[in-house]
């Protein structure tokens, strides 16, 4: 078996708990256009997320729906009962998550990934949780600084890649 490594950065986000404008983000969450349906990770949900590629991560660490609903909390926007974006935990820890967002290609640049940050923000504050991040790319970093998040600084990881 052929390991391939890829050098990339990846960003860490300041822990701050009390930084977030929940007005703000409520504003954002209600400036959701009409078109769009924003809902709690159900069982429906759930299914509709392990279909497609794009949206898997939202539950692909969780065994199955009872395992995520005992556990994790998340939200969805639906566009004519299509799944189009998501943000669920990536990762759990006590009285945190990790936060993964990810939104359909087509839908991107709608600002669909803002409203369910912003949401899933709100959700994890009002349970005490929370709403960790860590930036994959620069586009995620202004994502967070847009809810309401500060970079700490920049890191270097590595990809690895198996291959027979």
């Amino acid at each position: 078996m052929e390991k391939k490594q890829k050098k990339t950065l990846r960003y860490a986000i300041k822990k701050e708990p009390d930084i977030f404008d929940k007005e703000y983000l409520k504003s954002i969450v209600e400036s959701l256009d009409d078109d769009y349906e924003i809902r709690q990770f159900d069982c429906e949900v759930f299914e509709l997320a392990k279909k497609e590629n794009w949206s898997v991560d939202l539950c692909s660490q969780f065994e199955n729906y009872q395992d995520y609903k005992e556990r994790a909390l998340g939200v969805a926007i639906l566009h004519k009962g299509q799944l189009v974006s998501g943000a669920s935990p990536y990762a759990i820890y006590k009285n945190g998550i990790e936060i993964e967002i990810d939104t359909k290609p087509e839908y991107r640049k709608k600002g669909l990934a803002t409203v369910c940050g912003a949401k899933l923000i709100l959700e994890c504050l009002a349970n005490n949780i929370y709403p960790s991040w860590d930036a994959h790319d620069l586009r995620s970093v202004h994502l967070a600084e847009k809810l309401g998040y500060h970079l700490s600084h920049s890191y270097v990881t590595y990809e690895c890649e198996f291959s027979k």
